[in-house]
């Protein structure tokens, strides 16, 4: 048995949206005006800021969205507040990476593993094999419903792409991680590189 298998048990509440990249824009300035995660979120629960139709589904996305945030460091949500657009996409797929740990697993032992194979096609299949080989180890995915199995698929490849870790196509691209994001993770945790498509040559260097 891999020896962190059973360590933790996965969340799987991505299912409710995808990067959420306007919505998490919003709601990191709405942060900065108070410096405190729960009155940011009473905040964006009171005035709907993310212009979610119902109520049940204002909630279900302002959680999802702070619980990735409030992972980040400060240096990396001013980053989002004061960054490119790459460089914010890039910042929400760690916050992603972060709080989710399947999606960081998938991203570490599948799609950056492929980049360095340099086998750049992105397939269901690979996922679908990824998912089950995880199910053996954790009953909270064996458990799932196959409607809610594809709804989870279907999510993260929609993550992927508006992240820009794939293309359209499914064609995994190589992440260009400007000096400030570089910094920015490598102040924080420099394994944190490999949840995107670069060589071990690149980290190397960005860590000397």
């Amino acid at each position: 048995m891999p020896p962190n298998e059973l360590k933790t048990q996965y969340s799987m509440s991505f299912s409710t949206g995808g990067l959420f990249y306007n919505e998490s824009l919003l709601i990191v300035d709405g942060y900065f005006s108070t410096n405190d995660w729960t009155l940011t979120r009473k905040s964006a629960l009171e005035k709907n800021s993310i212009q979610s139709r119902t109520e049940s589904s204002v909630k279900r996305r302002v959680r999802e969205i702070c619980s990735r945030l409030e992972l980040l460091s400060q240096q990396q949500l001013t980053l989002i507040q004061d960054g490119s657009r790459s460089e914010q996409q890039y910042l929400l797929w760690l916050a992603i990476c972060k709080r989710h740990i399947f999606i960081q697993e998938f991203a570490v032992e599948i799609i950056r593993e492929k980049f360095l194979r340099m086998d750049l096609l992105l397939n269901v299949q690979e996922y679908d094999a990824f998912y089950q080989k995880k199910a053996l180890w954790h009953n909270e995915l064996d458990q799932l419903q196959k409607s809610t199995r594809n709804k989870l698929r279907q999510v993260l490849f929609k993550i992927l792409r508006e992240a820009e870790i794939i293309s359209d196509s499914c064609m995994i691209l190589p992440a260009l991680l400007t000096p400030e994001l570089v910094q920015a993770i490598a102040t924080d945790d420099p394994q944190l590189f490999r949840v995107f498509p670069i060589s071990d040559m690149d980290i190397q260097t960005w860590l000397k």
